[in-house]
């Protein structure tokens, strides 16, 4: 029998002023046209997203004390959080088997890297770019989101468990 989970992970974050060194990354792509994230970490909204779905199917959370503690460390790339949620999701006997990313933001431009994101996703998951959706959106400028202030993430995960 398979048993299936599906969980939702959100994450956003403001950007660095301009100027500030660095540039954003998403899905663990270099994003030079749009500042970093203010964050403790490279501010890797999509990642901390989907590790936060990942922490919905294992109910351990990862985000909060455990990436507190690897950033101390010196580690800030957001790979790592991911990392550590799917040996917790490997440890609970799920494997991931679908992930769809909805991106908003007016800044920066999502679709000339789409392709990068899911590939590079999906080699964290051990899956095919294919098993990988992203969307993304300005949302009309409703949000501060749309206005260019930040970006912010939802992800869903769907595992299965073989019993």
């Amino acid at each position: 029998m398979t048993e299936y989970r599906s969980a939702i992970g959100q994450d956003s974050h403001r950007f660095a002023p301009e100027g500030t060194e660095g540039c954003a990354r998403l899905g663990g792509v270099p994003f030079p046209d749009a500042p970093p994230f203010l964050a403790n970490s490279d501010g890797d909204v999509v990642l901390h997203a989907v590790t936060n779905a990942v922490s919905g199917i294992t109910a351990k959370n990862v985000l909060g004390a455990r990436a507190d503690a690897i950033c101390k460390s010196g580690v800030r790339d957001s790979a790592a959080y991911l990392s550590e949620a799917l040996r917790d999701l490997a440890e609970a006997g799920y494997e991931a088997v679908n992930l769809s990313v909805s991106i908003e933001g007016a800044r920066p431009k999502i679709a000339p890297k789409t392709e990068e994101m899911r590939e590079k996703i999906a080699d964290l998951f051990g899956l095919l770019p294919s098993d990988i959706g992203i969307t993304a959106t300005t949302g009309e400028g409703l949000t501060a989101f749309g206005r260019g202030e930040g970006v912010q993430v939802f992800a869903i995960l769907t595992c299965k468990r073989c019993v």
